[in-house]
């Protein structure tokens, strides 16, 4: 029993999104590159949006890195962000 439990629980507790940390109060300037950093301590595999205060569209324009995203909107928007 304890072997598949370990196959069925493995998989959930390695998932990338379960170590992740919230990024709160970002401010967006209409399109005007913005770096954060994410405090990961290691590359970074995702991120989405928590919560923003206004209708745009924010997109990321750098690749992965270990300690930065770098993140870019349609509008001026303040934003949270979680990351994994």
């Amino acid at each position: 029993m304890q072997t598949q439990w370990a196959s069925q629980l493995n998989p959930v507790l390695s998932n990338p999104s379960n170590k992740s940390s919230l990024i709160t109060g970002i401010v967006l300037v209409a399109n005007t590159p913005q770096t954060i950093n994410h405090k990961l301590g290691r590359q970074m595999q995702g991120w989405e949006v928590a919560d923003k205060n206004a209708n745009a569209i924010v997109w990321r324009t750098q690749p992965f890195n270990a300690s930065t995203i770098t993140l870019e909107s349609n509008a001026n928007v303040t934003i949270n962000i979680r990351v994994f």
